[in-house]
């Protein structure tokens, strides 16, 4: 009956956290994740710029599917953009929210 205690225990705090440099390379993987961040903001600012361009070019010349298109793209690249800036911002909420369940 003990191991089954002990089990049932496990079974609902495995006691398991995340600790800041448990493993080798840490530093390195962040730099990569950072450089990938960086280089997504980078493609975003193209794809805004190119989608605000067929919107314009759309408008302007009467092609209402360029012009949705354009739009459309436009919308997407903003949130991308976005979202990529609030990446570490929106793990950590919901690795706070994680702790809290119970």
């Amino acid at each position: 009956m003990l191991v089954f205690d002990r089990l049932l225990d496990l079974a609902y705090d495995p006691g398991v956290t995340p600790r800041e440099g448990g493993l080798p390379g840490l530093d390195v993987l962040k730099q990569v994740m950072g450089s990938i961040n960086l280089f997504g903001i980078i493609a975003v600012v193209g794809a805004l710029a190119v989608s605000a361009l067929v919107w314009a070019w759309g408008h302007h010349s009467g092609g209402h599917q360029a012009e949705a298109t354009g739009e459309k793209g436009t919308v997407v690249a903003a949130g991308c953009a976005l979202l990529l800036g609030a990446a570490n911002g929106i793990v950590a909420f919901f690795s706070a929210l994680g702790t809290q369940v119970q």
